[in-house]
């Protein structure tokens, strides 16, 4: 039960996600590089990634493709709104946030060293 709750809460916050992402921001500035959008991506995708390899553990190769896609698709939807940016420094941000997921899953699955 609590599995199936775990589930739908992470397709809810999926879904605000990328409303959120797709929203025009009022007074958007487009630098060159800003660590601080950066930083929000690569949190961003590692907590979305871990929840979901969390959730379905079994599934760690569909899981991992699927957040690079969607971090690219929300880069080339961000790029055709007219007023979001779409970058490759985001998507870049966003695969490490996807790798740093997955080191700390298996981190987490790995078997506790006896002392």
């Amino acid at each position: 039960m609590i599995q199936r709750w775990s589930a739908l809460a992470w397709w809810l916050v999926m879904l605000a996600a990328t409303v959120l992402a797709l929203l025009p921001v009022a007074y958007l500035t487009s630098p060159v590089f800003n660590w601080w959008d950066k930083a929000q991506h690569t949190v961003s995708f590692a907590v979305l990634t871990l929840w979901a390899l969390l959730v379905w553990s079994t599934r760690i190769r569909r899981i991992m493709l699927g957040m690079f896609m969607y971090g690219g698709a929300l880069e080339l939807a961000q790029a055709w709104t007219g007023w979001r940016y779409g970058e490759w420094a985001d998507l870049a941000a966003d695969a490490l946030g996807v790798v740093f997921a997955l080191v700390v899953f298996a981190a987490l699955k790995r078997p506790a060293i006896k002392r």
